[in-house]
């Protein structure tokens, strides 16, 4: 089972693009949040079409989510914001800021509006647009849903069935994995009420809403509405996850941004699944804690990390999957060298330089933090502007205390290219010049000790032609029998651990106090 996304990156590149553009009739530009609930002064803009908010419990996911809301006319106040007299008194002064783009008021800008809360009321100039609004109560079972108490009883019969459109069918079955050209939409003809049912086909029995799984029902009445919607809808979905497994929570977000591609649809939604990010290029991502909003990916157990939900010593956050594996192994080398206990010490990647500085530095201001942070960049950062080490201000939190050191709030992976290019570059310097580092790679690669000669051919020969060194460890296993680039990238960073300790050492003696620390 595969986790990727099977959205093409030429799809993702042209969504962001268009964006960049304004080439959209309506879209939600930037959000302000003057004063809202935790926020004060914070910024959400969404760069793509398809946006994610992240965060823990509490954290504002839903604020921002309904903020988004709130300056269109169809969304009534009260849907996200509620007052319950004398005891909501925190309302007073809230106000939100808005840039929009809306082609029927101005061509070729955005146009801003204003939502605020005065005198027990909100005001707001609020646009015209097609918004659709998916709660968590979505994924409560029918039997639990009051107003479908009137589809119970054994003699009930629809007053209308309605097949579900090609569309539909193609996106539930793409969804779910499963056929859906049985569904029927049943309607009582009271109002716009309706449940979902499933005919009988060959052996099978059909069944209502009342026996489907809240997923099935979640997906199907997500999509039914959606390819019913305007062009240029604005879609809000609270936690996208409920009831769905993680294959149909990555599959549905996959759908969004089609929809975002086919019918110009602008789609927010919270989640605290991994799997709904997937799809989703960094900018899309932005996460909520401790009243501030950061944009950049951020997985799960990275924010329990942050948010100080884990019983860590250190925590070190990398660019991407492949600065946190060499983080994990290198980190090891060091602590085995140094007798330095490894325990402790949790690694995540925040998807790109920028967010992994940004989130350490906010994560060391925190005075009540429980445990340091430190940024691992890629050798490349250190002569960028923006990116240089600071002290982290004392090792228990808040102001430095007496006897204390600083230590710094970066690290460096050496090299002043990729860290795949400087690795590469060692090992093929390395394989005649360090004794048995051929032999250590060929082993970590999991191939016997006779097929020395073929890895060295394939290693030299890639060094030669590659032109992206991002992609040369996928090369490289295609050469030696299609070898995972997983593997290949694990076997060559710890043989260049091992056999570079001085690139290990340049990477973690600035921190080495902190590795030091005690629980």
């Amino acid at each position: 089972m595969t986790n990727k996304s099977e959205v093409r990156k030429s799809d993702i590149a042209a969504l962001a693009s268009r964006v960049n553009k304004k080439a959209y009739d309506k879209y939600l530009r930037r959000v302000r949040l003057v004063k809202l609930r935790g926020f004060t002064n914070r910024e959400v803009t969404f760069d793509f079409p398809v946006t994610a908010l992240v965060g823990p419990n509490g954290s504002g996911k839903t604020t921002i989510l309904g903020a988004a809301g709130l300056i269109h006319r169809k969304v009534p106040p009260r849907q996200f914001f509620a007052k319950s007299g004398k005891y909501d008194d925190s309302m007073k002064n809230w106000r939100i800021e808005y840039e929009i783009l809306d082609k029927r008021e101005q061509s070729s800008t955005t146009i801003s509006r204003t939502a605020s809360y005065l005198k027990a009321k909100w005001n707001r100039d609020a646009v015209e647009r097609d918004v659709l609004v998916f709660g968590v109560s979505r994924t409560l079972p029918a039997s639990e849903r009051k107003e479908l108490s009137q589809f119970i009883g054994g003699t009930f019969e629809g007053f209308s069935e309605e097949q579900l459109t090609a569309p539909v069918i193609e996106a539930v079955e793409s969804i779910l994995g499963k056929d859906a050209a049985s569904y029927l939409r049943v309607s009582t003809g009271r109002g716009d009420l309706s449940i979902f049912a499933s005919q009988p086909t060959g052996e099978g029995a059909g069944y209502s809403e009342f026996h489907f799984g809240a997923g099935e029902a979640s997906v199907i009445r997500i999509v039914s509405q959606i390819e019913a919607s305007a062009e240029n809808a604005l879609i809000l979905i609270e936690e996208i996850e409920n009831g769905l497994h993680p294959v149909a929570t990555r599959r549905l977000v996959e759908y969004l941004l089609l929809v975002a591609k086919r019918r110009s649809c602008q789609v927010i939604f919270t989640t605290h699944s991994n799997d709904a990010l997937t799809p989703l290029p960094n900018e899309a991502v932005w996460v909520a804690y401790r009243g501030e909003i950061k944009q950049g990916k951020l997985d799960v157990a990275s924010l329990r990390a942050l948010t100080g939900q884990i019983n860590a010593r250190l925590a070190i956050f990398t660019e991407d999957k492949f600065g946190e594996m060499v983080a994990d192994i290198s980190l090891r080398a060091y602590c085995q060298k140094h007798n330095l206990d490894r325990s402790g010490i949790e690694i995540h990647k925040l998807g790109g330089a920028a967010p992994a500085r940004d989130h350490t530095r906010f994560h060391n201001s925190n005075p009540v933090r429980r445990f340091p942070a430190i940024a691992l960049l890629d050798g490349d950062k250190r002569a960028e502007s923006g990116f240089e080490a600071k002290a982290i201000p004392g090792h228990s939190g808040g102001a430095l205390k007496e006897g204390e050191s600083h230590s710094s709030d970066i690290a460096y992976i050496p090299g002043e290219e990729s860290p795949e290019a400087h690795i590469i570059d060692r090992i093929v310097d390395g394989m005649d010049s360090v004794p048995t580092l051929l032999g250590k790679l060929t082993i970590s690669l999991h191939l016997d000790s006779f097929m020395q000669d073929r890895v060295r051919s394939s290693v030299t020969q890639r060094a030669c032609t590659n032109h992206d060194r991002h992609n040369i460890f996928a090369q490289i296993g295609e050469d030696l029998d299609f070898l995972s680039e997983e593997l290949v990238q694990r076997a060559f960073i710890t043989t260049w651990a091992y056999a570079f300790p001085e690139d290990v050492n340049e990477i973690w003696d600035t921190c080495r106090e902190l590795l030091a620390l005690k629980d």
